[in-house]
């Protein structure tokens, strides 16, 4: 995984759960999800969370994987922010935008430009990894960056004013677990123990959520509350949930999401997604 709240629940499930055993199941963080998309092309990694529109990506550069399970969705918690003095999105036109060199990155500049009726031709873009946003908006490299937690909060706390959230492309920016097709296949058993391990997790987080919130707050480098909070902004699917999405609205968000990427230029052309979604692991 990258660093993002909705992948937290595994981090709280290897805490909790013995994988480290039998199971052999090893959790691996990366500072972008350019380096997770990477590492899984190289075959590095065996499983990774990613966005939809990556998966396209990664499906486009032929790639055979599965979505196994949809970890989260996104309801505000991926934003574009800018200086304190920039009023209206529309002020952003002729500045400077910082954006991750991902699909999730353009995708998500893409929708605001179109949802604010401009275009790629009014901003100028500059490609920044996740980790370097804060550090970039605070020395005035950039004038805004598209970015989400918990990078969010802190540039909120150095007074960055919220443009454009995902709360307004509501079931557009979806996080799912993805396995190499080979991997599926192979271990199933373990992947079976890895998912209900994190449900798990969200039921404790449901039950217990300061105590949770504790937990994450010191990998996130957030207070709890803050780390509460963020979670405001992400849906974290049950396993009901999971079905209903892998089985009934993902294959219809999948298509629109291509022809979005592909009509932005981010995709060549429409691949085949039929087979992305299987939803075995989790209905026994």
């Amino acid at each position: 995984t990258n660093v993002w709240p909705g992948y937290e629940p595994l981090y709280l499930a290897a805490e909790r759960e013995d994988w480290r055993g039998e199971l052999n199941i090893r959790l691996v963080e990366y500072p972008s999800a350019t380096e997770v998309i990477r590492a899984f092309r190289n075959h590095t990694l065996e499983a990774a969370a990613l966005t939809l529109d990556e998966v396209l990506t990664l499906r486009e550069a032929g790639i055979p994987l599965k979505v196994v399970a949809v970890l989260d969705v996104s309801a505000g918690a991926d934003v574009i922010l800018a200086k304190p003095d920039i009023q209206r999105f529309t002020d952003l036109k002729g500045r400077r935008i910082g954006v991750e060199s991902t699909a999730l990155g353009a995708y998500i500049l893409t929708r605001a430009l179109q949802e604010n009726h401009m275009s790629l031709a009014d901003v100028e873009v500059v490609h920044l990894d996740v980790s370097a946003h804060l550090r970039a908006f605070r020395a005035g490299v950039v004038d805004a960056v598209a970015t989400f937690e918990p990078v969010k909060t802190k540039l909120k706390g150095v007074g960055a004013r919220e443009l454009f959230n995902s709360r307004e492309i509501p079931g557009e920016i979806v996080d799912v677990l993805v396995v190499h097709a080979e991997t599926l296949g192979r271990d199933r058993r373990r992947l079976r123990a890895m998912l209900a391990g994190w449900f798990r997790a969200l039921d404790y987080m449901q039950r217990q959520p300061m105590a949770a919130a504790r937990f994450t707050a010191r990998r996130l480098k957030m207070t709890p509350q803050n780390v509460v909070a963020s979670y405001e902004g992400i849906e974290l699917p049950d396993v009901a949930e999971n079905l209903r999405l892998l089985e009934q609205h993902l294959p219809n968000t999948l298509a629109r999401l291509q022809d979005t990427l592909v009509d932005a230029g981010l995709l060549r052309e429409r691949q085949p997604i039929d087979d992305l979604l299987d939803s075995t692991l989790i209905r026994r």
